[in-house]
């Protein structure tokens, strides 16, 4: 996943003009056209109720856990810490608080190319746009609940294909609106993926793929 993440940033480093092109599909000669559309809201607003309810039904679990003297879930303390740095580290503190914030590349929808008066910038390129396109905060929110399915002992498989077909579609409903281009959601992917991953193995001393 290292060696792809690198891979994938030469490439769009190299090319740029990926980014305009793939965001072009979606986009009239006036407008995105799929925006306000049923699927990009829906997708759209479902991802802080969906963390907020997984974050706070574990958190409530591991309560009753405590109190009652239970294990529904295994949710314990370890778990609660993971989860807490699962949300805080990449989507909270890597692509959020830093990236976002302080990036400045102006979103497909801001930008000349597709109506607006801002000027593109190649992926990972600083940029003076003040804008906050890169990454995609709703992309890394979505793909977070990677983390969650890796707790999973029963049909892992299942929750982790549940969890990354979440990821691609919220991924689609930021691409489709103009909110983000294409390499903003892929480095959110990556990032999510990685310290993800990287959490899991050192908190429950397990092999994970990273």
């Amino acid at each position: 996943m290292w060696l792809a993440f690198l891979l994938l940033s030469i490439l769009f480093i190299i090319f740029p003009q990926i980014d305009i092109q793939t965001s072009a599909l979606f986009f009239d000669g006036q407008s995105f056209y799929l925006k306000g559309t049923f699927f990009e809201r829906f997708f759209y607003k479902s991802v802080q109720i969906l963390l907020i309810a997984f974050t706070l039904g574990s958190f409530a679990i591991f309560i009753y856990n405590k109190v009652k003297k239970k294990n529904i879930l295994n949710i314990d303390t370890r778990v609660i810490i993971y989860i807490v740095l699962v949300l805080s580290v990449a989507p909270g503190l890597i692509v959020n608080a830093t990236l976002k914030e302080h990036w400045g590349r102006a979103r497909p929808v801001q930008i000349k190319e597709f109506g607006g008066n801002k000027t593109f910038t190649p992926a990972f390129i600083l940029s003076d746009q003040k804008g906050h396109s890169f990454s995609s905060g709703h992309t890394s929110a979505a793909f977070a609940f990677v983390g969650f399915a890796l707790l999973a002992r029963k049909r892992r498989k299942f929750w982790m294909t549940m969890a990354i077909t979440y990821g691609i579609l919220v991924s689609f409903a930021r691409l489709i609106a103009g909110g983000h281009f294409l390499s903003d959601i892929l480095t959110s992917f990556f990032i999510v993926w990685i310290v993800t991953h990287m959490l899991y193995k050192i908190i429950f001393k397990k092999d994970s793929c990273i």
